[in-house]
């Protein structure tokens, strides 16, 4: 096999505390992350030697920096007689969205080479490559829903499926994760007592009010059509609507399809919409 057509999900996070800054610079987080069927075409073709990426997205990085290129360096490092791979990332998912577009391309693609050049890699060599990519990647290898802690990278997969449809709103916003993060800490005072989000999410009617996104009370008042955005989707329906990560995405869960088509309606004159459904591994 020469050639590989991966599909690169997105992801929400249903509730997101940050709950302290360790001795790295980095933040312990407690989320539970759920895969999308919305995603990303990630095609991957064996080449002689050396990595060439391409995309359809002008704004997406082509060099060193993308976690396309760092997963390729990443594996060469451990299998140095790889031969090359020629990259195309057929970009849906907008950066800076909070939906994990570029952890899932990185994660993608170590999966992708891993099966094109049959190396044996299990599922915890691969997410422990990931770790060195980014804090989500990890999450990507194995998707489905499961809960994250650390930096995100300690995951517990949950034996829940939610049976929602999800209503994607993009605002033309891009947000820095760092810049999120540098806001947040200036209200990260003592101790964060966990919200136990696994065992909520266990119970025969889950309690979404106890969901709470920390960003949501730094990226709204800089974004306010972000809150607008929120508001309206809980108005029209939903039973549960956050940020995602630290934005600028908005989802809503519906019960039902028509009524999540009903709320799309509402915003697709002003903003991206997408309708998804939750991937169960």
């Amino acid at each position: 096999m020469d050639l590989l057509t991966l599909k690169s999900h997105a992801k929400v996070n249903i509730g997101l505390q940050v709950l302290d800054q360790r001795k790295d610079g980095f933040h312990n987080i407690h989320t539970i992350f759920q895969e999308l069927d919305f995603h990303d075409t990630v095609i991957l073709e064996k080449i002689d030697f050396g990595c060439e990426l391409t995309s359809n997205d002008k704004d997406f990085p082509l060099d060193s920096t993308n976690t396309c290129t760092k997963a390729y360096a990443i594996i060469l490092e451990q299998f140095p007689d790889l031969g090359g791979i020629k990259i195309h990332v057929e970009k849906n998912i907008p950066q800076g969205s909070g939906l994990g577009g570029g952890s899932s391309n990185g994660a993608t693609v170590l999966k992708g080479i891993n099966e094109l050049y049959e190396l044996g890699l299990s599922v915890a060599d691969l997410q422990d490559i990931g770790k060195r990519l980014g804090a989500d990647v990890p999450f990507f290898i194995r998707g489905g829903i499961q809960l994250g802690e650390g930096i995100g990278e300690k995951l517990s997969p949950i034996n829940v499926k939610i049976d929602f449809s999800i209503l994607l709103v993009i605002p033309p916003v891009f947000i820095s994760t760092a810049w999120a993060y540098k806001e947040l800490k200036y209200g990260l005072e003592g101790i964060v007592e966990k919200a136990k989000f696994a065992d909520l999410f266990r119970r025969d009617i889950i309690p979404f009010g106890l969901f709470k996104n920390d960003f949501e009370r730094i990226v709204i008042p800089a974004h306010p059509k972000i809150g607008e955005i929120k508001d309206t989707l809980l108005e029209n329906g939903a039973t549960f609507a956050s940020l995602s990560g630290s934005g600028s995405t908005v989802f809503g869960m519906f019960d039902e399809d028509t009524a999540a088509k009903a709320a799309e309606s509402v915003f697709s004159s002003n903003y991206r919409t997408i309708l998804t459904l939750p991937i169960h591994s």
